[in-house]
């Protein structure tokens, strides 16, 4: 298994560079094409009737300032990629995170960075991470502040024997396959007989597709603490698990464990739903 078709999101006013050189060794790994994708939206300005021109001009300006932004950060990230992998490049003048759902069609896995962990404050500007893993469609790996441009050496999957955490798993197969050690780990306040056989079974099912992995549980009611300080004992650089959420009146919610791990910005965090 590979992905082929890799959309690498770039907010108009983050740093890239972390995100694409990852995205790039992704691509690399995989001859996989590597597509740039950057959306935002200009703020129109609120004014009385008497302000509206000098707004309608203000709203233009930031159009054109954009404009002239899209064009820059095509030619960086061209020049980080240094004809590696075949590349395109996308814009959209619109909100980042409604783009990015319609171009994720194109892609089998979507990376992006979360600069602000769960929630992003300027939706205008930047993707926001909790709202795009639950409407994509694809996977997202999110790029952590600490990579060192090669995802995945050392990976914990975050188990529940849920519908999202089984298609987690299947959908990261292939960065699982190119992994160094996997463990799949299961914090619980109580592990029972059904949690064990749960975690053999999935186990089981990687060694059938050529990953060797070995299984930890956690006894614990801190489930995130803990999760996130077996990461560390293992000194995983990538945590794979489910994205967890619902819509409610158009807005999206998300659990716990998905928003604690979108706001833990010094590892990549890989998510499906």
């Amino acid at each position: 298994m590979s992905y082929k078709s890799i959309l690498v999101n770039l907010d108009i006013e983050g740093p890239i560079v972390p995100i694409v050189k990852a995205a790039n060794e992704l691509a690399q790994r995989w001859n996989a094409k590597l597509t740039g994708f950057c959306a935002a939206d200009a703020y129109l300005p609120v004014t009385g009737p008497e302000g509206a021109e000098l707004a309608a001009q203000v709203w233009r300006q930031m159009r054109d300032d954009d404009e002239r932004r899209f064009k820059d950060l095509r030619k960086e990230f061209e020049a980080l990629v240094a004809g590696a992998v075949a590349t395109d490049w996308r814009v959209a003048q619109e909100r980042p995170t409604y783009a990015l759902t319609q171009a994720a069609r194109i892609a089998d896995i979507v990376v992006t960075g979360a600069a602000d962990g769960a929630a992003t404050k300027d939706t205008a500007r930047r993707v926001d991470p909790g709202s795009a893993v639950l409407q994509l469609g694809r996977p997202l790996l999110v790029v952590g502040n600490d990579t060192d441009h090669r995802v995945g050496r050392k990976i914990v999957v975050a188990w529940k024997d849920t519908r999202e955490a089984r298609r987690a798993v299947a959908d990261a197969m292939p960065l699982l396959q190119a992994a160094d050690d996997v463990v799949v780990a299961t914090v619980a306040p109580a592990i029972d007989q059904w949690a064990r056989e749960s975690l053999g079974d999935v186990v089981s099912f990687l060694a059938a597709h050529g990953v060797t992995a070995r299984s930890e549980t956690i006894e614990s009611g801190r489930e995130t603490d803990s999760l996130i300080e077996l990461v560390d004992r293992h000194d995983a650089d990538l945590v794979v698990s489910g994205a967890y959420g619902h819509s409610r009146l158009r807005e999206w919610a998300f659990g716990g464990m998905t928003r604690s791990l979108l706001d833990e910005i010094r590892i990549s965090r890989f998510m499906s739903n």
